[in-house]
């Protein structure tokens, strides 16, 4: 009975997360993009540069900024190099920038430059048996009472959140498509067990299909990728009442972030387990208030056919496709003395068998998503008709990269030196009219 329901949760988790394989056909792209009217224009400062590790000097992948006194944020790259955009009104405010394990620092947004900003922070690690309080005997416990307490410590109100989206496909390390998005996240209360709803804003997608081996690989469920790793809103996809004693806990270190003692505690599935699709990882979890600040986790493929089952819903006839690597991250932020959703992040790595070729092939699907800007939900919920699927396939819905200021006053995440790259070679394919096709399936758990 538990292994079925943990297929169920696992198939759950994974439903938005579906890889379509299927061999290329010519159609035309089309475009469905649901616009809505922008505020008066406002003139806008933009500030570029890089948070680095004060020692080492190496970067910080996911760092996170945010203008004090509004609800304006960014990340890093996985370069450690982000763009800020800030109203010009606000040039007298500050910018806060904060790692997992750091000391945040805070900088006058006047003292920066428009480019080539250097951000260095210093580590802030200690021992458990360096604090000086009194250390939860219990980790499960400790999970348990975070779970219980997030109708109080986050968002009780619907929230209206404005979200920079980004799903990369590479063959190898070689980027062969990108898809990005801007969309509006209307988030139900933590306390209500309503899922959250997507509207999109705008989106754009390149695909270099001739160097997709003439198959069409897609990531089915956009941002509901990124949007379902919220552990606090939707903790049935990995931790139950079923699932919680089917894990070892146990702590590892405590760091200080924003002057807050962070337990960080390390789960695992047990041994007896081991032959189900389980999760392993570290969770961050506010030691004095018992608040999930952040969550680093992967899949467990312990039997490759089941998890490429999870994942696979077309491939080709003479290809065996498997997951190799399923891994899932998610960091909060605070804001009035409550926390929500900031970032996310998911990685699908798969391995193709062709019975026919001597050579297997190696491609990684990566979707992440940027909190950039929030508002309580005035405006009530969203009509069916303005509403993403939860099955949608991002780059059926986007158009191809042309206008530089695509984003306006949007605040992004800051692209990759090699996400350019592949985008000046991909703008040249988009030119021709061989454009490969995919087929759609049904979300199984809408």
């Amino acid at each position: 009975m538990i292994q079925k329901f943990l297929t169920i949760l696992n198939k759950s988790l994974a439903a938005a997360m579906v890889v379509l394989l299927f061999v290329g056909v010519t159609q035309k792209i089309e475009a469905a993009i649901l616009f809505q009217d922008q505020t008066e224009n406002e003139s806008f400062n933009q500030y570029k540069g890089k948070v680095v590790d004060e020692d080492s000097n190496k970067e910080l992948v996911f760092a996170s900024l945010s203008v004090e006194g509004s609800n304006i944020s960014t990340v890093t790259n996985t370069e450690g190099e982000f763009s800020l955009k800030v109203p010009s009104s606000m040039n007298e405010k500050s910018v806060i920038v904060s790692f997992l394990g750091y000391k945040s620092k805070t900088i006058n947004l006047s003292d920066l430059k428009e480019n080539n900003n250097k951000i260095a922070l210093k580590t802030s690690v200690m021992e458990l048996s360096e604090v000086n309080v009194i250390v939860p005997k219990n980790a499960e416990e400790l999970l348990r009472e975070t779970l219980k307490n997030k109708g109080e410590n986050y968002f009780e109100s619907p929230t209206l959140m404005t979200a920079f989206y980004r799903e990369t496909i590479k063959k190898r390390k070689k980027n062969v498509s990108l898809s990005e998005a801007v969309v509006n996240i209307h988030k139900s209360p933590y306390t209500s067990n309503q899922r959250d709803n997507v509207e999109l804003y705008k989106a754009r997608k390149s695909t270099d299909y001739d160097k997709l081996d003439t198959l069409a690989l897609k990531l089915q469920g956009g941002p509901f990728n990124a949007l379902f790793v919220d552990l606090m809103k939707y903790p049935e996809y990995v931790f139950t009442e079923e699932t919680l004693p089917l894990y070892t806990y146990s702590f590892e270190r405590s760091a200080r972030i924003n002057d807050k003692l962070i337990y960080v505690v390390n789960f695992k599935q047990k041994n007896e387990n081991i032959d189900r699709q389980l999760y392993q990882g570290q969770l961050f979890i506010d030691a004095e208030n018992k608040i999930l600040t952040s969550a680093i986790y992967s899949l467990n493929i312990t039997n490759k056919y089941v998890a490429s089952e999870m994942f696979v819903k077309k491939k080709p006839a003479k290809a065996n496709v498997y997951p190799t690597e399923v891994a899932y991250r998610v960091d909060y932020r605070e804001k009035d003395n409550k926390w929500y959703y900031g970032y996310s992040n998911v990685l699908l790595e798969f391995k193709i068998n062709w019975d026919d070729r001597l050579f297997n092939s190696v491609y990684s699907m990566t979707c992440e998503m940027a909190v950039t800007d929030w508002e309580k939900n005035l405006s009530g919920n969203l009509k069916a008709k303005e509403k993403l699927r939860r099955n949608i396939i991002l780059s059926d819905e986007a158009i191809g990269f042309s206008d530089p200021d695509f984003w306006g006053e949007y605040n992004i995440i800051e692209p990759e030196k090699s996400i350019e790259s592949a985008i000046k070679k991909i703008q040249k394919q988009l030119k021709k009219d061989k454009i490969g096709g995919t087929v759609a399936v049904s979300d199984p758990n809408p």
